[in-house]
């Protein structure tokens, strides 16, 4: 049983699709005024994850997340570099896609912009003021009105009277209620403005949100996520604005889904604090795989605190579990051989092949624990110890193969690779292989078979040389009594 956390409840709940079968989900995507940093990839590093299980589970699964490509620090932006807002969001969302795409995060099925669902909100603000939850300003802004949702501050658990401004809410006297936040801002002399029943002007920050999900999803979906920065204000109007303009309290998303907050180096990232790494930046040090599973090692909901020594260890890890995922891929390619005669006496796989079962199990109960992927990576390491010991075992002439144990072995080998491919890691290789029918695999063994050729001839000079010129190039050889292994850093 699929268990979530739900910050409406405060409780784990029991997971219930609106429809049988099918999993809805809408993120906040980013607001693309500058490239990605690393806590923008950690929610959609998370909601990859998710999406992927739900679709190993057998769900079909609708996943939409936005741009904010109309907004604020957007427009400041594009003064600053003398260009337009349009150029600036496009620059970064194409920023975005490179980091993402570097960090094994699948597209969305949707990618819907401000810009481009302009009638829906427009729409969507009408109806509000037509039901009296907003009104209109002298100068052409509209308002939500608080006062008239009875049940706004729910998500949060706040109540109104004891709220104070906070980010992103404007103080104006003109308003009703200073919670009182904008639906839409009336349009100003070098601002990107549309035609509205009010004049001209642009969306509030929040209204975007409720306009695309309710437009690509429906009136009730399952999940809305994002950062726990986002629950206050951002989710909480979010709420506002959709229920009362649809007229059900319990319509919208049915479970809000927040991940924790990325500190660096136990501090707030902040660009004034010098401490602002964008996604691109780590890129530059480190594979984007590793910088997924760094991020993945921790559960989404608690705080994760990103330095050089975290990643260096979640790199070490990562590498450990490649040396399995290396050696069984290895054990079953030589079983497919026809170097390889079976054996006729006991099995000796049925040991792995019951514990792989037990731990596969295991895996799905820690991602059925509110997706809990630090426990599942766990689980991955468990597997990868009882894959060492046979593999070991095997390539040392300890054990033989019958043919039973051969069907067992690629057993094995499919439930680790079942396991990665909800982590979304050694897919990139994979993919690679199959795209170029193992020629690295080819080139590689004709350079390990002239090494071994140059140290059986005792030429020590071209055998280090092939190694270090190699090593240049991002390829580690490994001399082992199994024998020679190697890996791309």
């Amino acid at each position: 049983m699929l268990k979530v956390y739900n910050t409406m409840t405060r409780t784990k709940e029991e997971f219930k699709p609106v429809k049988e079968g099918e999993v809805s989900i809408y993120c906040c995507g980013v607001t693309p005024y500058n490239p990605p940093h690393i806590g923008n990839a950690r929610p959609f590093v998370t909601w990859d994850v998710i999406r992927r299980y739900f679709a190993k589970r057998g769900y079909k699964v609708k996943y939409i997340q936005n741009f904010t490509d109309v907004d604020d620090k957007i427009i400041a932006a594009a003064n600053r570099e003398f260009s337009t807002w349009k150029e600036i969001s496009e620059r970064n969302i194409k920023s975005y896609f490179y980091s993402m795409d570097a960090l094994n995060v699948r597209h969305a099925d949707f990618y819907p912009k401000v810009s481009e669902t302009m009638p829906e909100i427009i729409s969507m603000i009408q109806k509000l003021v037509d039901k009296g939850f907003a009104y209109k300003l002298d100068n052409g802004d509209v308002y939500f009105s608080v006062e008239k949702d009875n049940e706004y501050g729910k998500l949060s658990g706040r109540k109104l009277d004891d709220m104070q401004a906070g980010a992103r809410i404007e103080v104006d006297d003109r308003k009703n209620h200073p919670m009182d936040f904008a639906l839409w801002k009336a349009a100003k002399s070098g601002e990107p403005s549309w035609e509205s029943p009010w004049g001209a002007g642009r969306p509030g920050w929040h209204i975007e949100c409720s306009a695309m999900s309710l437009k690509f999803l429906g009136e009730k979906f399952d999940f809305h996520g994002g950062g726990s920065d986002l629950i206050f204000p951002h989710h909480e109007n979010e709420i506002a604005q959709s229920q009362c303009s649809i007229g059900d309290s319990h319509s919208f998303a049915q479970y809000w889904l927040h991940n924790g907050f990325i500190t660096i180096d136990n501090e707030k990232m902040s660009k004034s604090a010098g401490n602002f790494f964008t996604v691109e930046d780590i890129l530059k040090k480190y594979p984007g795989e590793v910088i997924r599973f760094f991020l993945l090692q921790t559960h989404y909901r608690s705080p994760l605190n990103f330095s050089e020594d975290a990643i260096k260890e979640a790199q070490t890890s990562l590498q450990r579990l490649k040396n399995s995922h290396d050696a069984i891929n290895s054990v079953v390619s030589k079983i497919a051989s026809d170097k390889i005669e079976f054996s006729s006496g006991e099995n000796s796989s049925e040991n792995i092949f019951a514990k792989s079962e037990e731990i596969l199990k295991s895996f799905y109960v820690a991602m059925d624990d509110d997706f809990n992927t630090a426990l599942a990576i766990g689980k991955m390491f468990d597997l990868a110890r009882e894959i060492n010991i046979y593999c070991n075992d095997f390539m040392g002439g300890k054990i033989s193969i019958t043919t039973d144990d051969s069907q067992k072995i690629v057993r094995v080998k499919e439930i680790f690779a079942e396991m990665s491919e909800i982590i979304g890691i050694f897919e990139r290789e994979e993919k690679s292989a199959a795209g170029n029918s193992g020629l690295v695999e080819k080139l590689m063994n004709v350079i390990i078979s002239i090494r071994a050729d140059a140290r059986a001839a005792k030429n020590w000079t071209v055998a280090d040389k092939i190694r270090d010129e190699l090593k240049k190039a991002g390829v580690t050889l490994e001399d082992t009594p199994q024998g020679v292994k190697w890996s791309i850093k």
